[in-house]
C-alpha cells in the first residue's frame, strides 16, 4: 500500500466541539461523536494492511470508499455498545460545562 491511500485512509474529521454541548442532548451527541470517532481510528490501520488486488479490487475507487466505509462501522459499532468510551466522555463535558450538581450528596443509610 503506498503512502496516498494510507494517508486517505487515517485522515481525521473534525474533532468533536464541546464548546457548543450547553444542554446534556448536546453534550450526549458529542461523546457519542468522540467515541465513533476514536473507534475509527483505531480501524483504520487494520483496514490498511488488507490486500485488494485481484479481478476486482483495489483502484482509486476503493482508495476513495475505504475511509467511508472505515467510518461507517465506527458509527454502528458505537451505537451498538461501543467501548463504553461516551459515558465516560459525557460525564467529563458535562462536569466541565456545568450541566451538574457537583455538590456532594449524602448517600448513607440511616
Amino acid at each position: 500500500m503506498d503512502t496516498v491511500e494510507t494517508a486517505s485512509l487515517t485522515q481525521s474529521r473534525a474533532l468533536p466541539n464541546v464548546a457548543q454541548a450547553t444542554t446534556k442532548e448536546k453534550a450526549r451527541e458529542v461523546a457519542d461523536e468522540f467515541e465513533s470517532m476514536f473507534i475509527s481510528q483505531m480501524l483504520a490501520p487494520m483496514f490498511a494492511s488488507l490486500e485488494t488486488d485481484g479481478l476486482t479490487g483495489g483502484g482509486s475507487a476503493e482508495r476513495a470508499f475505504r475511509p467511508m466505509l472505515v467510518e461507517e462501522y465506527a458509527k454502528q459499532l458505537a451505537t451498538n455498545g461501543g467501548l463504553g468510551l461516551s459515558d465516560q466522555v459525557y460525564s467529563e463535558i458535562l462536569k466541565l460545562q456545568g450541566l451538574v450538581d457537583t455538590a456532594p450528596t449524602d448517600n448513607t443509610k440511616k
